[in-house]
């Protein structure tokens, strides 16, 4: 298929476990017979679930979405920490019986992984330290310590317990900001109820706007699937129609004088083509250009 039919937008792929993102997209690649295209927020090999990728001019979009907030299922092992805190990884220790937990103490240990909270990523994470991956650190046999950061979690509901064994697995649904590394929330977990704890299973339902309801598998992936890039920019950010002479100053780059309501809001020609991304200029009443797709 030559590239230049194919338009500029997003296809929300239901990601299948054993490959990385970036496979997920370069297999999107091949299938649509683009060069360009990338995706908003990793998702690791073992995870499955929302991956949104962006196609040429909406790859200029991708930051913006990948730093909205994140919906997952997930199941957690206690009784058992990890070297990569989950189920990939080598057993740290021994393992330690935790089926005698009543479903009150956990609830009480959750309590404290709701709202504001420090996090220290997971040592195995994409973060990058002087310059190398940690989890390229690690991998070396290097020993890496990461700072904490605050995240946000707004959602820690636990679905399902089982006891197998002398092992409790929760079922839980996470909504999260995005950083919020789960795998963390099940060492965590695990930490403070003194069993250890790792993650088994991970599935991510939504990012920002996109659910998995509007995935499709990676090999149903074709062009009839993209959701196009004024209609994304119209369900991502406040937008504003603009009047001809407005529309023509955009196409240059130019401040505008038109009051937009956030850093950033999409503006769109009078005939709904998405021009570009604007923020509020420090002249009242004008804006000021962030990305121009025209």
């Amino acid at each position: 298929m030559n590239a230049v039919l194919v338009p500029d937008g997003v296809i929300v792929v239901d990601k299948p476990a054993g490959l990385t993102s970036q496979a997920v997209v370069s297999r999107v690649k091949r299938a649509l017979g683009v060069r360009k295209a990338g995706h908003a927020g990793t998702l690791d090999p073992m995870a499955t679930g929302v991956l949104v990728v962006g196609i040429g001019r909406a790859t200029r979009l991708l930051g913006y979405l990948s730093g909205h907030d994140k919906r997952y299922l997930a199941t957690i092992r206690l009784g058992q920490a990890t070297t990569t805190d989950d189920a990939e990884g080598e057993p740290l220790g021994e393992p330690t019986a935790a089926i005698g937990l009543e479903d009150a103490t956990i609830a009480q240990a959750i309590t404290g992984f709701m709202g504001d909270i420090e996090q220290v990523p997971s040592a195995v994470s994409a973060i990058k330290v002087a310059g190398k991956r940690a989890y390229a650190l690690v991998r070396a046999g290097e020993s890496v310590e990461l700072k904490p950061r605050t995240v946000t979690v707004t959602r820690l509901d636990v679905i399902t317990r089982r006891n197998i064994g002398n092992y409790v697995e929760l079922d839980v649904d996470v909504e999260c900001t995005s950083g919020t590394y789960i795998r963390a929330l099940a060492r965590d977990l695990g930490k403070t109820l003194n069993v250890g704890g790792h993650l088994t299973a991970l599935r991510r339902t939504r990012v920002g706007v996109f659910s998995i309801d509007q995935a499709v598998a990676l090999e149903d992936a074709v062009p009839m699937c993209l959701i196009p890039i004024a209609e994304v920019a119209k369900a991502v950010f406040p937008w504003v129609m603009l009047a001809a002479e407005e529309a023509a100053a955009v196409s240059y780059g130019r401040s505008i004088e038109v009051s937009v309501p956030a850093d950033p809001t999409a503006v769109f020609s009078p005939d709904g083509t998405l021009l570009a991304l604007y923020r509020p200029d420090s002249r009242a009443g004008w804006a000021h250009p962030v990305a121009v797709f025209v």
